[in-house]
């Protein structure tokens, strides 16, 4: 019989852990995540890595390191997951950790990263990416062709205490909050808009949805020297809470029964003329629709929410106004903008958070967000301790 390779056998040199009660907290609660399945169902229960393999260190590859995570915001994305049971093509098909919008603590770290050790916080960037297809080399990362993106179905998310994930994507926040650290995520979506849309100094700006990402949008428009600014929502707090976040934004509540040309015209009359960009961040076919018809000559309109599969447009006024349709799928290099951004005093994200709750308890902290409009969430937030 062949003997095992030394290069081959395990070694208790594997993982790089500074476990000194002053270098990292004690692992000593269980790991346990948020789970949904195809029926809808919604649970907390154990998962990986076990805290026995976060002790060890065993568990970890190469280029990870583990995080403890201690705060997770909560995503229209996650919500769509667990109550439709898929987004577009991608579908939940077995049990599934939700989550993709954390931050928290480095407690372990594989010896061939250098770029971290233990004790540094860290916003976690969802990607997994192959580097090695078209996107990945030209550094459109997002709409890489074997993107593992965590808690998009079949990858599990990290709604979890520990999780091992690539060195690489793990930011250094330094003494910024969790909560911030986890809020770098939503902020991502809406930087990655404001690139591609080209939002500039003094540009009449329309915003559809004050939800999360339309806030976000907002503060973002806002720090960019936008204006005017309109914000439309159906939901008669969040443009008070819009009007909070930015005084000088112009709020517009949409009422049922108008119709989108009427809407458009509306909003137009607002803003003091036809708006240059509309950054859409409902994803509802009738929002995109008036966008299209509150925009200028020459106009855009720009998809930022996600929405159901197949939608109408009014393709002549498009064609006609010579507007522009044009759409986001995530973000790509953001992340060292959005830190600098926020540690920095520019983007202040804090009254977005109106709710918190423990991981023990975040069954209760999803059904308050699937029932915003009564529980008046925008963001949730979920932490941990370990």
């Amino acid at each position: 019989m062949c003997s095992t390779p030394a290069w081959m056998k395990p070694s208790h040199q594997s993982v790089r852990r500074l476990a000194t009660p002053a270098a990292m907290p004690s692992a000593s609660k269980e790991n346990i995540g948020v789970y949904c399945n195809p029926a809808h169902d919604l649970w907390v229960k154990e998962s990986g890595p076990s805290v026995e393999e976060v002790k060890s260190g065993q568990a970890l590859k190469e280029g990870e390191v583990t995080i403890a995570i201690k705060s997770t915001g909560i995503c229209g994305s996650d919500i769509h997951f667990w109550r439709n049971g898929r987004i577009g093509p991608m579908i939940v098909e077995h049990d599934h950790i939700l989550g993709h919008e954390s931050a928290g603590e480095v407690i372990a770290v594989h010896p061939s990263v250098n770029t971290l050790q233990v004790g540094d916080r860290v916003a976690v960037e969802p990607s997994q990416i192959c580097n090695k297809c078209e996107p990945c080399l030209t550094g459109r990362y997002n709409g890489c062709l074997e993107m593992r993106f965590m808690s998009t179905p079949p990858v599990d998310g990290l709604l979890r205490r520990y999780v091992n994930h690539s060195a690489i994507w793990c930011h250094k926040i330094g003494d910024m909050s969790y909560e911030d650290g986890a809020m770098l995520e939503p902020l991502s979506v809406s930087l990655a808009g404001m690139a591609r849309a080209n939002i500039s100094l003094g540009d009449p700006i329309l915003i559809c949805g004050a939800g999360p990402i339309g806030l976000m949008t907002l503060l973002c428009c806002a720090a960019a020297g936008a204006e005017p600014i309109v914000i439309t929502d159906i939901d008669q707090g969040r443009l008070d809470m819009a009007k909070k976040m930015c005084s000088r934004v112009k709020t517009y509540k949409v009422q049922p029964g108008v119709s989108m040309e009427d809407a458009g015209a509306q909003i137009s009359e607002l803003a003091g003329g036809p708006l240059a960009t509309a950054l859409e961040c409902s994803g509802v076919e009738s929002s995109i629709a008036a966008a299209i018809y509150s925009v200028k000559f020459g106009g855009k309109v720009f998809v930022i929410g996600v929405g159901k599969p197949d939608m109408q447009f009014p393709f002549m006024r498009l064609s006609t106004q010579e507007i522009d349709l044009q759409f986001q799928y995530r973000y790509a290099n953001t992340w060292p903008r959005a830190i600098r951004l926020v540690q920095n005093g520019v983007i202040n994200m804090k009254d977005l958070v109106t709710h918190r709750f423990s991981l023990e308890n975040a069954v209760q902290a999803f059904e308050t967000t699937a029932a915003s409009a009564k529980t008046g969430a925008i963001k949730v937030l979920i932490q941990s301790e370990v």
